[in-house]
């Protein structure tokens, strides 16, 4: 999907209520966006563990305006798979696709104090 807001329409459609029920939620898988203008910034949040970090940071349920409370780890994986066409990846599987570059591996030594 293209954009937060398109997300936030298909969670009203699949769990009631209004699209602005999800719109923050959905705002914050795609603000890496900002740093990031391409597909990739998709790494950061876009698989498993960004799922459950969205359930910390924005609690385990909301209850959306029909009053129907709905797990935010639904929401997530909702938002991961239709960006991923039905796939939830792991963060192990975005580290498999990072090209390793020298300087990743690459420390100083520390001064002898």
């Amino acid at each position: 999907m293209a954009h937060p807001y398109h997300h936030a329409v298909s969670s009203s459609k699949k769990f009631g209520g209004r699209p602005e029920d999800y719109q923050a939620i959905h705002d914050w898988f795609d603000a890496s966006k900002a740093h990031v203008a391409d597909f990739r910034h998709r790494f950061l949040r876009h698989h498993s563990e960004g799922i459950f970090e969205a359930e910390r940071v924005f609690g385990t349920t909301i209850t959306n305006s029909d009053g129907r409370e709905v797990p935010v780890r639904l929401i997530g994986e909702q938002h991961v798979s239709e960006d991923f066409s039905g796939r939830i990846p792991s963060l192990a599987d975005w580290a498999r696709a990072i090209r390793p570059e020298r300087w990743m591996g690459t420390t100083e030594r520390l001064p002898e104090v």
